[in-house]
């Protein structure tokens, strides 16, 4: 059994977007040295690790340097190539697995992991060519989504097929003629996630629900809790507390679900932090950062109860009205807003370049200022 990694460690992290950023800022705020991996030198987590080591992927070198000297290694992002993380993890634990990581990274292996564990998701077919989806349409019915296997996020590689007089061939050529899943289409009245922390020996800690409002395939807004009966929010804790288990998870996971008409769906699972989980680091006991460094770690786990109802939205780059910087003063005027800016230089539409919380004694209030002062910039 791993020995817990002590502050005053090393930890290292795979990435260096915004979730590296914050998961570095929690571990120094705990003590520990970050070390941080990414194929660019300008990544915005570099400038809150010790050292950054900027190479690519497969650089076996430049890992082995980087490797050297930490306790632990995680990760930010899933679209990290396992060999990578299985080559770090025969020098120093590396959590989560690089089995983990494939599970997730991967619609096919991921919706089989769903299937074969039990948990409810969609119905769906694993495709490959336009003949195999002509096929699969007729069994899944309309309507339906077909997604790429592989690297498809906020939206991205997936075509939504709503009758049966939808072009499959150009879908098909949407998605690049690659290995495909087409699901069927869930008419969820609600999207719900679910955060799951796990350490190597088994002890978990689980976040409430949080409802999630996108606009363009982009989370929008976050709110926390979710507007979902006690029941319904129980199962979902229920569910990502299985995944997490069945999936022998350590570290921190997202569960993505849609809610129908009190009935759960699980969408999708994000082995690291996650964007609907940003308000933790001003409403919660602890936040999903550091809970992500305390799993890997072997710490204690900290503890996940809201402190106040609250509101994250998302800052894009199209925010920035022709390359300028917003006024952020009508942010900080809010007492009671947080504003967390991710130093990611130039701000390009639909690039996530920072996010506000807001926190006030009721949800709707909650969301209305936070609407507001994303309205003001």
């Amino acid at each position: 059994m791993e020995r817990p990694l002590q502050p005053g460690g090393t930890i290292g992290i795979l990435g260096g977007g915004q979730l590296g950023r914050m998961s570095a800022i929690a571990a120094r705020r705990l003590g520990y040295k970050v070390r941080t991996f990414d194929p660019s030198a300008g990544a915005c987590a570099a400038a809150i690790a010790d050292e950054h080591v900027t190479a690519d992927w497969s650089d076996t070198a430049a890992l082995t340097r980087f490797a050297q000297g930490c306790g632990r290694v995680t990760l930010e992002f899933e679209n990290i190539p396992p060999a990578t993380v299985e080559f770090v993890a025969k020098s120093v634990p590396c959590h989560p697995s690089a089995s983990v990581l494939a599970t997730c990274q991967n619609r096919r292996r991921e919706k089989e992991f769903l299937r074969a564990s039990g948990i409810p998701c969609a119905n769906f077919a694993v495709v490959s060519s336009l003949a195999e989806l002509q096929a699969a349409v007729k069994s899944i019915g309309f309507p339906c989504v077909l997604k790429t296997a592989d690297f498809g996020y906020d939206g991205k590689g997936q075509v939504k097929l709503p009758t049966a007089e939808a072009d499959l061939a150009a879908a098909w050529a949407k998605i690049g003629g690659a290995v495909g899943v087409l699901e069927a289409w869930v008419p969820f009245q609600m999207e719900i996630s679910v955060l799951v922390a796990r350490t190597v020996d088994g002890r978990t800690a689980v976040y409430d629900p949080a409802e999630n409002i996108h606009r363009n395939h982009i989370l929008h807004l976050s709110l926390s809790p979710a507007r979902i009966p006690a029941a319904t929010a129980d199962e979902a804790r229920a569910l990502a507390l299985s995944i997490a288990e069945k999936i022998q998870l350590v570290g921190l996971l997202a569960v993505e679900m849609f809610v129908q008409d009190g009935r759960i769906v699980v969408n999708e699972l994000a082995p690291r932090p996650h964007n609907s989980g940003h308000q933790t680091f001003d409403a919660n006991e602890t936040s999903q950062f550091e809970q992500h460094v305390r799993a890997v770690c072997g710490l204690p786990l900290g503890g996940t109860k809201p402190l106040a109802p609250s509101a994250m939205v998302n800052l894009l780059g199209d925010v920035w009205r022709n390359g300028q910087e917003p006024d952020w003063t009508k942010v900080l005027a809010d007492p009671s807003a947080k504003l967390h800016l991710y130093d990611k230089g130039q701000a390009a539409p639909g690039r996530k370049m920072g996010h506000i919380t807001v926190t006030a004694p009721n949800l709707e209030e909650a969301m209305r200022r936070a609407e507001a002062l994303h309205a003001a910039l």
